[in-house]
């Protein structure tokens, strides 16, 4: 019998995410809703780099920049088209296919990891400085006015395509939250697949790989590609919270935050990206609520923190912890019954004579 590629855990994990974003509409205020809704549009970028990072190696500074393109990508169709099918697609190819040309250049030139880094950053800042420079009406796109620093306001939300319904906050709220598990869920069965054993096989012995046959090129493109098209897809959520999008998404401040989230949340896993941009988006928008602290001043800290004293993340440390409690629970427990059996058995008695009883004596 084939076995099931996703672990139980998983399951429920995901039955419960479902569940938890079914009834939240019912359980608090639109306010509340609005913020989760960006909270879980991070989660989806910062699986974007959990994916690449933590399974295939590769540190990307430019996240944020298939992230602004896809936000951008939809923003543009979105004025161009009388419904959100071409735009929701144009979010997802456009950052794929600039990740594809940006990730063959890289990987193709042999590009160590540490300059991969470096011209991800540079592409992103340049991105920045390109959008920051389209103000006036020479700068469009059809209906769209890119809007230099200012950035694209109004953008449409989404409307089915063939009706006149346009998606509420509640549905911006299922939309993000279903992509967030869909997503993750995803990624889990690719990672279970040869495609991903081999993406993590790369990652820890590159040329190990090699030897074996496989090309490390061709597998760090295509999860290169495929964490930018996550990206992008996150950009597009972004932009629909908002309906906003501007040249401060390429930001430096993005590429860091990202990075922060994935060392927190912990490599290696997806989960932890996930819990790691909820928690510090929350951080941030307590912070925000006063002016004793600056935001960027207390990230700045806790990333110290977490490098020094714990390098793996949370989710790892808890989750060796965990095993720990647990290999140690079913050891003492098998003291426990091993002891107890010593105790039930009883030795049988020798005969006077000092020789065992035989059987018709």
């Amino acid at each position: 019998m084939r076995r099931f590629p996703l672990p139980m855990p998983v399951v429920v994990l995901g039955l419960l995410a479902a569940v938890l974003v079914g009834v939240a509409p019912q359980l608090v205020d639109t306010f509340t809703l609005m913020q989760w809704t960006v909270f879980l549009a991070m989660g989806v970028l910062a699986l974007s780099l959990g994916f690449i990072w933590g399974f295939g190696g590769i540190l990307s500074f430019g996240q944020a920049a298939f992230f602004g393109l896809g936000g951008y990508a939809y923003a543009v169709a979105a004025f161009n088209f009388p419904n959100s099918v071409v735009p929701l697609i144009c979010a997802v190819v456009v950052p794929t296919v600039f990740a594809a040309l940006l990730g063959y250049f890289m990987f193709y030139g042999r590009i160590s990891n540490v300059y991969v880094g470096v011209i991800t950053l540079t592409v992103t800042l340049i991105l920045f400085n390109v959008f920051n420079s389209t103000a006036g009406d020479a700068y469009r796109i059809g209906a769209a006015a890119l809007g230099g620093f200012n950035g694209i306001p109004s953008v449409p939300g989404i409307t089915l395509p063939f009706n006149d319904y346009a998606f509420a906050p509640e549905d911006n709220w299922y939309l993000t939250g279903g992509c967030l598990i869909a997503i993750f869920l995803g990624l889990r069965l690719l990672l279970a697949s040869h495609f991903g054993r081999v993406v993590v096989a790369i990652r820890e012995n590159e040329t190990r790989a090699s030897l074996l046959g496989y090309d490390p090129r061709l597998y760090k493109l295509l999860a290169f590609v495929i964490g930018g098209g996550i990206a992008g897809l996150a950009g597009c959520l972004y932009t629909l919270w908002g309906a906003f999008i501007s040249p401060t998404i390429f930001g430096l401040a993005t590429s860091a935050q990202i990075i922060i989230w994935v060392m927190i949340g912990g490599l290696g896993t997806l989960i932890g990206p996930v819990l790691g941009a909820i928690a510090i988006q929350e951080l941030i928008t307590a912070i925000g609520t006063q002016q004793a602290l600056d935001a960027n001043l207390v990230l700045g800290i806790i990333l110290l923190v977490f490098v020094l004293l714990m390098p793996a993340g949370v989710v790892p440390v808890v989750e060796r912890l965990t095993s720990r409690l647990w290999r140690g629970r079913k050891l003492s427990r098998a003291v426990v019954v091993a002891a107890a059996r010593d105790e039930i058995a009883v030795p049988m008695a020798e005969p006077p004579g000092g020789a065992p009883a035989r059987a018709g004596e």
